[in-house]
């Protein structure tokens, strides 16, 4: 794994051999991005079949995978990965271990070859929304770096730079981590796509003065009725948006929605280390003994979303039905379905 703790100033590749430390990539980002920590459960899980005893393969496996669900709870492709790596051990559970072991690794894969699928589908529809010229304001980062492919919101940038389009970027530092500013900045410069860095409360202004024509982030999951949670910060740029009447665009993989969770209020949402509010590398920044809050992620209400883009398709709103149709294949909004290529 590349390690985005030290990106931009330093490029490390971590090498795991052992899934506990997999698990603790994905607690302490080394790895984030919410399809990006579904194929890594899915690998981790894989690796660590590879040592379990085949006297009690199953029920050790299970525990395993209540260990992976642990890691973060926001992103529902954690889940949707350990269930479908779940599913392989139910399905197959008669037949001997190495074959069980040589079944996850092929479904491990075929996650990942899916996930590189999914990201350049919805990063065609998606490039068919932004304008021939503008500039795209993004929270957060939604690239390669946080999928196993070109990214989502990032993807759908790139692929409208690739068709012609004179496409610029503003992103959002996105604090407390700084993804925005450490790992969106990172990965549009090596695309030599035009991007400044802005703080997160700067984005107001910048509508304000007409200079962004489109809002487009990720998801970690989407409701059934188009509820989106996603990095803290997207539900204050989504107000923003609506205030000035600027499209506000998610790329969500079918993976990341969660038809199961009926809207927004259902979706647990991760508090993480006061240490990454206090603290910018290393060095403290509050006064001692003050109270700090740290929600990971927040919910943008559907009513704020323009359009969902999916591999299979662009939804509108109603959301309860078009992203129905989009997961279960049948296709809706602007695009047509393409069916999912066999792995």
């Amino acid at each position: 794994m590349l390690d985005q703790r030290l990106l931009p100033n330093r490029e490390v590749y971590r090498l795991y051999r052992d899934s506990a430390d997999v698990i603790r990539a994905i607690k302490e980002l080394v790895v984030r991005g919410a399809p990006a920590i579904g194929v890594a459960a899915a690998m981790g899980l894989a690796l660590g079949a590879r040592s379990l005893p085949g006297d009690r393969f199953s029920r050790d496996f299970e525990k395993l995978c209540r260990a992976f669900a642990a890691a973060r709870p926001t992103a529902v492709n954690l889940f949707w990965a350990i269930e479908r790596m779940r599913r392989v051990v139910r399905e197959n559970g008669q037949r001997p271990v190495d074959t069980l072991r040589t079944l996850l690794e092929r479904e491990a894969l075929t996650i990942y070859e899916e996930d590189l699928d999914a990201n350049r589908r919805l990063s065609e529809h998606g490039a068919a929304l932004l304008p021939r010229k503008g500039t795209i304001l993004t929270h957060c980062n939604a690239g390669g770096l946080a999928t196993a492919g070109i990214g989502t919101a990032l993807g759908v940038i790139v692929a409208a730079r690739d068709a012609g389009k004179k496409i610029s970027v503003f992103a959002d530092e996105t604090r407390p981590v700084l993804q925005g500013a450490r790992l969106t900045a990172w990965e549009l410069r090596r695309e030599r796509i035009p991007v400044t860095v802005i703080t997160d409360n700067m984005a107001g202004h910048f509508m304000q003065r007409g200079k962004i024509d489109a809002v487009i982030v990720g998801t970690d999951r989407t409701a059934a009725n188009g509820d989106v949670a996603n990095k803290i910060g997207t539900y204050s740029v989504a107000v923003l948006a609506a205030r000035h009447k600027i499209p506000f665009y998610v790329a969500a993989p079918t993976s990341s929605i969660d038809l199961a969770c009926k809207n927004g209020e259902k979706i647990p949402i991760e508090e993480r280390s006061p240490d990454e509010v206090s603290h910018v590398n290393g060095k403290m920044l509050t006064p001692r003994g003050v109270k700090i809050a740290n929600p990971a992620f927040d919910v943008t209400p559907h009513e704020l979303v323009t359009a969902i883009i999916t591999e299979n398709g662009v939804a509108r709103p109603p959301y309860s039905k078009s992203l129905a149709r989009l997961v279960g294949g049948a296709g809706a909004g602007d695009a047509p379905v393409r069916k999912r290529r066999s792995t």
